[in-house]
């Protein structure tokens, strides 16, 4: 198979699709919807998100040091796709957005309500990368609504990823963690 060179770009496709959330269940919030997040850590478990300093979301998440990862589903599609549209500069993206914000067990960001599985982290560690700093948080609770998830994970049909500027769900699944090592 002959290959050809491309420039580079990022080409780690698909990524999950999320909502971040920084700031204060009872002050200034937001919600930012974001590609560049991924799990980095097992023990202790940590998540990575990379925002552009010229985001409202990155003061508020330089102020605070707290962030939520809120996972949607297909069914907050429209909502995450508009809270990437618009600026929390503006207004309360929640208001906007017709999600509810909800006090987290252990940071001061909100959650959004509507997501199934809300990850609350603690920044540890960031960098300056490029055009986006990557915040590196600590997993310090994780809310899961137990009635739309399985065993605590989004349902393969309505988790979404990322993919060449679309949202795409995971439908069918081609192994399981070890299956070729199975004889």
């Amino acid at each position: 198979m002959t290959k050809k060179v491309v420039a580079p770009m990022t080409a780690l496709y698909p990524i999950p699709a999320i909502m971040a959330t920084t700031g204060d269940i009872d002050g200034v919030r937001n919600i930012i919807t974001l590609a560049w997040a991924g799990t980095v850590c097992s023990d202790p478990p940590m998540v990575a998100i990379g925002i552009r300093p010229n985001r409202f979301s990155y003061e508020l998440l330089k102020k605070t040091g707290e962030f939520v990862v809120n996972l949607p589903t297909t069914h907050e599609a429209w909502a995450m796709d508009f809270c990437g549209q618009v600026s929390g500069r503006d207004g309360d993206k929640f208001a906007l957005a017709k999600l509810t914000p909800e006090r987290a067990a252990k940071v001061k960001a909100p959650l959004i309500g509507e997501c199934p599985v809300n990850i609350e982290c603690v920044v540890r560690h960031t960098y300056l990368a490029g055009s986006h700093e990557v915040f590196i948080g600590e997993v310090v609770a994780i809310d899961v609504d137990e009635e739309r998830t399985e065993r605590g994970f989004l349902k393969a049909d309505e988790a979404m990823a990322y993919h060449k500027r679309g949202y795409f769900t995971l439908r069918d699944q081609v192994g399981a963690h070890g299956f070729s090592a199975k004889k």
